[in-house]
């Protein structure tokens, strides 16, 4: 007797348009889900570079007091009443930096650390003038933890390190100002008194926030300008998994008693907002491939009224309950295999295509490009749905001609 298979293939023939509408159905929704599940976790890992690139896997802050509930003896003795847990008590900047450093270089998973000293100054040319946020940095150090080199665009950064009075800025920070490398300006801190720096390099993160707000001149020069000269006020760390960051963060915080910060617990909200952004995406388009799970449902609903004799015929025949549903099961299959693999190579494409487009995107980050991702989880997830979508749509067509009886059908009453 001939296959389920070889009968399934047999049942398509007869309604071959509209299984090449569904299966374009399910084609079409697979590759778009490849694609913009590629764009938007594309622009989200582009975000995660730039923070971990530019602020790093954790950050060290200030030292803080630990909680302590307090006890409390009533006159006269009796018994002892334990008073809420007091507030944790933080105290600005590190001072020990370099004994907190050590301690932090004692971990594997630990490749680099860099002190920061950060404040708040005024930079003023001949006719402009701009408060920003500079920041005291070790060059080697930044170098190890930061991406700071990758993100040169202007300058050279071993000219800044040779001059004490060398100044490195954000390009969006020099725009505005309309300064160049190898100009000098002035740079006001917190004493009023003015200094002179010599723009040594210009740098572009992507990320406008830090390209429009951040300047960088050497560690004890800032301490000497801010007037803070034994302290930083954070720590930078780069580790080899930054995804172990929260719970690395955790035992620094506890063990060296200073405020520790993973990227994770940082970036909480914006990485939210991607998370929602994707899930959203992803179940707009998963739309269209239910669609065309309802199209492959309605068709072979039909096509189980129409061949209601012939499966009557097949189970006189022998054929069990379980073969005629395999047949409808295996139409079902096989648009979901074809669909999928077809899906696939064109989302493929497509991805390649959005990446080639360009486009000048300035705002919470900076591109001339669609961002993608190239990720095999986009690609399961997108055979899954359609795997998914496809067998529902078959099930219940397939267990419905299961269920025909083949005496009644053949008297005249099975429908």
């Amino acid at each position: 007797m001939p296959s389920p298979l070889y009968i399934a293939l047999r049942f398509i023939g007869h309604r071959k348009k509209a299984i090449i509408l569904s299966l374009g159905g399910i084609i079409l929704g697979v590759a778009f889900f490849i694609c913009t599940q590629a764009q938007t976790q594309g622009f989200e890992q582009f975000y995660i570079r730039t923070v971990l690139g530019t602020t790093g896997s954790i950050l060290v802050q200030d030292r803080f007091q630990a909680r302590y509930s307090g006890i409390v003896q009533p006159p006269g003795g009796g018994t002892v009443i334990v008073q809420d847990q007091q507030p944790r008590k933080y105290y600005e900047g590190i001072t020990d930096a370099d004994e907190v450093m050590r301690a932090i270089r004692e971990f594997s998973n630990v490749v680099a650390c860099a002190p920061v000293l950060e404040g708040s100054v005024s930079l003023e040319t001949d006719f402009l003038s701009e408060v920003f946020r500079l920041q005291g940095i070790d060059l080697d150090a930044q170098l190890q933890a930061t991406d700071l080199r990758q993100y040169m665009i202007a300058g050279d950064l071993g000219d800044f390190r040779e001059k004490s009075s060398g100044l490195l800025l954000g390009s969006l920070l020099a725009q505005k100002l309309r300064v160049q490398v190898g100009n000098t300006v002035t740079i006001r801190g917190p004493s009023g008194e003015p200094r002179s720096f010599e723009v040594c390099g210009i740098f572009r993160t992507g990320d406008n926030l830090i390209d429009e707000k951040r300047g960088f001149i050497h560690l004890r020069v800032a301490q000497s300008l801010l007037g803070k000269p034994s302290e930083v006020s954070f720590i930078i760390v780069k580790l080899r998994d930054p995804g172990r960051a929260p719970q690395l963060a955790a035992h620094l915080e506890q063990l060296l008693q200073h405020r520790s910060r993973s990227w994770q617990e940082r970036e909480h909200g914006n990485l939210q907002i991607f998370k929602a952004i994707r899930y959203s995406a992803a179940i707009t388009v998963s739309t269209i491939i239910v669609l065309a799970g309802f199209g492959i449902f309605n068709i072979l609903t039909l096509m189980v009224l129409e061949k209601v004799r012939e499966i009557a015929i097949l189970r006189s025949m022998g054929y069990r309950r379980a073969d005629i549903s395999a047949i409808f099961l295996w139409q079902g299959l096989l648009v979901a295999v074809i669909g999928s693999v077809v899906g696939c190579l064109l989302g493929a494409l497509l991805t390649w295509g959005v990446s080639r487009i360009p486009i000048r995107m300035r705002g919470f980050f900076a591109t001339e490009h669609f961002l993608v991702s190239w990720n095999w989880h986009h690609y399961v997830a997108a055979v899954a749905i359609a795997f998914v979508g496809v067998f529902l749509a078959s099930y219940f067509p397939a267990r419905r001609a299961a269920k025909l009886a083949p005496v009644d059908v053949l008297r005249g009453t099975g429908q």
